[in-house]
């Protein structure tokens, strides 16, 4: 049985190849077999909102449409203002604390940097 190698992106030892690429079933990362350059996980990931500005832990944001809240009634109205935001990455790129709501996570595509 030959050595296959590591995931790049989450380091899982399950990759498989599949017509000389590489495949990892935990996180769907696919690269080539003839890939020697460095994995894109080491990069920097930049975090932009809904009009292209780069966003860093601690800005001020407004939502810019109404977001509904799973699992409870309520609504983020539009034009909500939410200050000190941290990047994080996971599928919602930002976790905040909302006044009224309390913590929660939003993705990038609806906030504008204030």
């Amino acid at each position: 049985m030959s050595a296959l190698p590591a995931c790049p992106q989450c380091q899982s030892e399950y990759t498989y190849e599949d017509g000389g690429m590489y495949i990892c079933p935990e996180c769907a990362h696919e690269w080539s077999a003839n890939d020697t350059a460095a994995p894109a996980a080491d990069e920097a990931r930049v975090y932009r909102d809904s009009a292209g500005n780069v966003l860093a832990d601690g800005d001020t944001i407004t939502v810019i449409k109404d977001l509904k809240l799973k699992g409870s009634g309520g609504v983020v109205k539009m034009g909500t203002k939410v200050k000190g935001i941290r990047l994080v990455d996971s599928d919602h790129d930002i976790d905040c604390k909302i006044d009224g709501f309390g913590q929660m996570s939003l993705k990038s595509e609806f906030v504008k940097k204030v």
